[in-house]
């Protein structure tokens, strides 16, 4: 062991020293690297360190026997030579770089007006002054010391402390000789003092396997996008008068490999884009796919809202994915979780030692339903976080629109809350002034930044205007998820038919309001899991009545105004509940009813693409026409869906009860021939071929206040759509 020097050059003190070796001090920088001709360095792995500098070796005097070293060295270009007992090593030391964030950043940061903030923060891969390495850059203002931590050094806060940048409130760091693959975590001091957990990086761009949280070194992902005929159309595919129906997946438990292996993201892709291809559907909806530490929350409690999960692969393998998909024609939607975040040690909880993230007051920072800490929408720099999260996955992956979930929690500060419970704004109300906002401003940049790309609310209030232009004074999303409907509506099959009479506002009450907003109709994961079992389990009757009921109820949702969204499974009438760690049961497509179900699908989903009048007015009052909801008596309702572009119409008629109906008359707007495009009781979907075969041709017999109608037999348990000739 080298001797220790007592006598300290001028300049540095023993104070000095003691706040490095204990991790306390505030600025690294201040103190260690070059400064008055002298290198000091803290290497506590080494017994002796040298100055290597245009050919020449100087010695550093070893100061602390704790590892302190300093020397004089002039030149400021120098790398270090190191060595403990026979392992000698050579590496550049971190002190003598300059900041990696520019002036320009450090104001935009602080403003929280950073456009690309996970360009600068997070961790970074590049050649800085010549050396490659990485660059760290986190946000904790109220830290007093913030180092980086992982293998690279045994875990010691003490030896990679960073520099703080004080306008900001960020912490930087190059580490030069770092590659892509280390992890890491943060290790932060309080202000008072304490040390936190070690933290996770709020920008990490790829994080270790679930159960263990530690970041790992990646960078931006890259990819060679090969999506470009996709991205030319992406306007014109998800606007209003677009068909537009999706397929929610959730990764994990679509489909399994042999020996129930979860599959990555490429084996998925091939087999994805096969089937909802052939399935017809426009678009396909992924769970949450940003990293989260708990597999059960199915991604709804993310801790890394910058990094697709590692459970399935690399961030570059969802890219390819997502790449797939659109050379197939089929856009990609990702479910966007900013209304909440888990309370793990490891994430943003009380990231710098204060409430940074979450509120402080429970009341307004606390989601006493799921235990988890809600944002704090109206801090500028939290805000800039999750604009660049959102503004992350439609850049960096080409996402096409992000369904933003639990919305209403975020609007109403006394969501699920009792009186006492929660603080009123401002003006003394219950609207969450500063989330309004930040949705308002997070759509508006989605629009300006990323076009064709699009927002989808999950909001089940009657908050006005959430699927209207900020400038219009509304929140701004492009669509929204119309949860009544979609309770009216299962509620009603699941009833048995003797009592459906009683109960046909259930159906029709939702176009009393059906254009209020631009809506999608939802069936997704929500209504197949906690007990409620699966959707052919919900419906009413003995088996086959069940399976008609459930075709019958498609048919109704394909042909009612409003874009599609169908949970994964359903479409076969999956008869178990969802399980996330069990593959959907495939088998069941060896039985003609669940196979028949499978291609009544496909098949609404071909006609609603081929038939204007059932898609381009989907979210215009232009493109309804009731012809008839007042037969509850036989619990029968016929209506028209029209377009804009002189396509004929298309009439619906659903019989929601078993008994067949013959020669039943309806007033027909077109007089001449129509045929029936799709009846939910055809043979080939496991129904008793009950229907109107052939040409159907108008008589003169006045009804339904038109001139011209037509006989028809209906089905039982079963929609059907005819079309004029």
């Amino acid at each position: 062991m080298t001797d220790v020097v007592t006598e300290l050059p001028e300049g540095l003190t023993h104070s000095d020293i003691e706040a490095v070796l204990r991790g306390q001090h505030h600025d690294p920088f201040a103190v260690l690297g070059p400064h008055h001709g002298q290198v000091r360095v803290f290497a506590p792995q080494a017994a002796e360190v040298e100055v290597v500098a245009g050919g020449t070796r100087r010695k550093l005097d070893r100061v602390s026997p704790e590892g302190f070293f300093c020397g004089p060295a002039e030149a400021t270009d120098y790398r270090l030579a190191m060595r403990a007992g026979d392992h000698a090593w050579e590496v550049d030391d971190p002190y003598r770089f300059g900041p990696v964030l520019g002036e320009m950043d450090e104001y935009l940061i602080a403003e929280g007006r950073h456009r690309r903030l996970y360009d600068r923060l997070g961790a970074h891969p590049m050649t800085h002054e010549g050396v490659e390495g990485v660059a760290f850059a986190v946000w904790a203002p109220n830290a007093r010391r913030v180092s980086v931590v992982g293998h690279f050094n045994a875990w010691d806060g003490r030896r990679h402390p960073m520099r703080k940048r004080i306008g900001p409130g960020v912490w930087e760091l190059f580490i030069p000789g770092l590659r892509p693959g280390e992890i890491y975590k943060y290790e932060i001091v309080s202000a008072h003092g304490a040390r936190l957990p070690l933290k996770a990086d709020p920008f990490g761009f790829a994080h270790e396997h679930p159960p263990e949280t530690a970041s790992v070194i990646h960078g931006l992902p890259q990819h060679d996008w090969q999506d470009e005929d996709w991205m030319e159309v992406r306007t014109a595919k998800q606007d209003r008068q677009a068909p537009i129906s999706i397929y929610e997946v959730h990764l994990g438990s679509w489909r399994r490999g042999e020996g129930d292996a979860v599959l990555d993201y490429d084996d998925l892709a091939g087999e994805l884009v096969d089937y909802v291809t052939r399935m017809g559907f426009t678009h396909v909806e992924f769970l949450p796919v940003s990293e989260h530490p708990f597999t059960g929350s199915w991604g709804y409690q993310p801790i890394g809202l910058f990094a697709p999960t590692s459970r399935f692969g690399p961030p570059e393998g969802f890219a390819r994915l997502v790449d797939c998909l659109h050379g197939a024609g089929i856009g990609v939607i990702v479910d966007w979780v900013p209304a909440h975040f888990p309370s793990d040690a490891h994430g943003l909880a009380q990231f710098d030692g204060t409430a940074l993230y979450e509120h402080a007051d429970p009341r307004q920072g606390f989601h006493q339903d799921w235990n988890t800490l809600i944002y704090n929408f109206g801090r500028r720099e939290v805000s800039n976080f999750l604009q660049s999260s959102a503004l992350y996955w439609l850049d960096l992956f080409h996402v096409d629109a992000l369904r933003v979930d639990a919305v209403a929690s975020m609007l109403y500060l006394d969501y699920s809350r009792k009186d006492g419970e929660w603080v009123p704004n401002a003006h003394g109300g219950r609207e969450n002034l500063e989330a309004i906002s930040f949705l308002r401003d997070v759509n508006e940049r989605v629009v300006s930044d990323q076009p064709g790309a699009i927002t989808i609310a999950e909001e089940s209030t009657a908050f006005p205007m959430v699927s209207r232009p900020v400038n219009e004074g509304g929140l701004g999303f492009g669509f929204k998820w119309n949860m009544g409907w979609m309770h009216d509506t299962l509620g009603y099959f699941r009833r048995d038919p003797i009592h459906r009479r009683h109960h046909q506002h259930d159906l029709t009450f939702g176009l009393v309001y059906a254009f209020s907003e631009d809506f999608v109709l939802p069936l997704s994961h929500d209504e197949v899991v906690h007990g409620k079992g699966s959707l052919i389990r919900q419906m009413a009757g003995d088996r086959w009545q069940k399976f008609a009921n459930l075709r019958a109820y498609f048919g109704f949702m394909w042909t009612h105004p409003g874009k599609k969204l169908l949970f994964m499974g359903c479409e076969f009438a999956q008869d178990r509940e969802w399980n996330h760690d069990q593959s959907l049961d495939w088998h069941l497509l060896e039985d003609p009813l669940h196979a028949g179900v499978q291609s009544a699908v496909a098949d609404l989903n071909r006609i609603y693409r081929e038939t204007p009048a059932l898609h381009r007015l989907d979210c215009d009052p232009e493109g309804f026409e009731w012809i008839d909801a007042g037969d509850v008596a036989n619990s029968v309702l016929v209506f028209l869906r029209k377009s804009d572009d002189g396509s004929p119409p298309a009439m619906v008629v659903c019989n929601l009860t078993p008994q067949v109906h013959y020669d039943y008359r309806v007033g027909a707007p077109v007089a001449g021939n129509w045929r029936e495009i799709f009846n939910s009781d055809a043979d080939r979907y496991g129904g008793s071929n009950v229907g109107n075969h052939g040409r159907l041709t108008t008589d003169d017999t006045p009804w339904h206040g038109r001139s011209q109608s037509l006989r028809l037999v209906l089905p039982p348990l079963a929609t059907i759509v005819i079309t004029p000739e």
